[in-house]
Parts: structure tokens; sequence; C-alpha cells
């Protein structure tokens, strides 16, 4: 099993960030006031946290089907504001059978365009069935 290529997010905008705060119900003004964000310390309003959390575990469900979610979990590790720009990835980690299910464990990262990681992840999946491998076909084509 191999992971899909990294997937770009962004330019994150206000409009984003407001659109998932009226989605999420956080309606903490440090995601939407300027003055409010400036006077809690912040160059700028602060992008809800599991914005970039649900972008990257959007990718993992995107590519194992999010039926197959069994567990994750995330670390914030530094402060996203509008303008950013993301980048999720993710490594296997461990495949292994749990009680008659194949399972596979994801390490997962999302840095910013500085290089900085935003947020890691973790997440558990019940892996997809492999297709049987293509087989020569008596037309001299590949099929399965």
């Amino acid at each position: 099993m191999i992971p899909p290529p990294p997937r770009v997010f962004g330019p994150i905008t206000r409009t984003d960030v407001v659109r998932y705060q009226g989605a999420s119900g956080d309606l903490n003004p440090v995601h939407h006031d300027e003055p409010f964000a400036l006077g809690a310390g912040y160059p700028a309003p602060l992008v809800v946290g599991m914005l970039p959390a649900g972008v990257m575990f959007a990718w993992a469900s995107d590519w194992l089907g999010p039926a197959n979610v069994r567990r994750v979990r995330c670390r914030w590790q530094a402060p996203v504001f509008p303008g950013d720009v993301l980048t999720t990835s993710g490594t296997i980690a461990r495949e292994y059978d749990d009680g008659g299910e194949r399972r596979v464990d994801l390490e997962l990262v999302s840095t910013k365009q500085d290089g900085a990681v935003a947020v890691r992840g973790w997440a558990t999946f019940v892996a997809p069935p492999t297709p049987p491998p293509l087989a020569p076909s008596t037309d001299g084509k590949e099929s399965r």
C-alpha cells in the first residue's frame, strides 16, 4: 500500500476561516476579529485549529475511505494564519491484523509554506481490500 501524493491546501483565506467557524460553531473572536486577535498577541486572526487538522484527516480518509476510520488524534504545533499554505502527507507506520480486520496505522503531518509543522496526526484505518494483481490476457493486455 502506497500513500497518495501530498495535498496542498491554501492559501487559507479569512473567508475559509469564517465559513469553518460557522460550520463548526466555534465563534471565538480570535479567529475573525482583527482587533481582538491583535489584543490577544497574534499578528492576525488565528485559523481555527480543527481546520488544518480536518484537511489532514480528509487526505487520509480520501485515500482509505471514511467508513474505515477507527481512531484519530492530533497535536497542534504551530499557529496557522490566513495566507498560509498547508501541505499534508503521511506514511504507513504499521500494518497488522486486529480481530480479523486488516488495519493500518498512519503518521500524518501538515506543514506550512515555511516548513514549520502546523499539526501532526495519527490515525488507524481498516485497510481496504487490495485488488488482485494484473494478469496477462490472451490479447496481450493486462487484466484482472
